[in-house]
């Protein structure tokens, strides 16, 4: 093998070497500091701005922009109105459903912190949409969220009572 060879094949297997420990130290920071998450249009100076709350609020006219505000404190019969941990280290705990996203993960800002080793530090969230029904979704966690035993890929709306697996702790939604 001549020299020239030897010499490439060293500086390329140090350029893989350095290139996997780049994507280590990424991975961790990742996964200490979250992703950056930014609001497209807003303003810093300008929440008491009509104009900016009637686009968030939409083109409706205000008689039925009432009629939705009205209508979104109420929930339907037979809808959840908890979330349960029934397996897990939070055994127990209880988060009362109004209407709000819950976030899932190991993240300090979570709405139920999650001390698994198998959880992300963002890895999923449960939320409303307009039909009243919770929907469930991972965000890109490593190890997946699973309903009922089938491992999540797109947002799913979630049965009453069916499990969520997030590692060791279950969740479920019950009335």
């Amino acid at each position: 093998m001549s020299e020239l060879t030897l010499t490439v094949m060293r500086l390329g297997f140090l350029a893989v070497l350095w290139l996997f420990v780049i994507v280590a130290v990424q991975v961790i920071r990742s996964d200490l500091f979250g992703t950056r998450v930014t609001q497209r249009g807003s303003r810093r100076g300008g929440s008491g701005d009509t104009r900016t709350q009637q686009a968030r609020q939409g083109a409706a006219p205000p008689h039925q922009r009432q009629q939705q505000q009205q209508g979104a404190g109420r929930q339907r019969r037979g809808s959840p109105t908890k979330l349960v941990v029934s397996e897990g280290t939070l055994t127990g705990t209880t988060v009362a459903l109004h209407g709000q996203t819950i976030t899932l993960g190991r993240a300090h800002d979570s709405t139920i912190v999650l001390d698994d080793d198998y959880a992300s530090s963002r890895h999923a969230r449960i939320y409303p949409d307009r039909d009243g029904q919770w929907i469930v979704e991972d965000l890109g966690s490593t190890n997946g969220t699973y309903l009922d035993r089938t491992r999540l890929t797109t947002p799913i709306p979630i049965p009453l009572g069916a499990p969520i697996r997030i590692g060791k702790t279950v969740i479920e939604l019950r009335k």
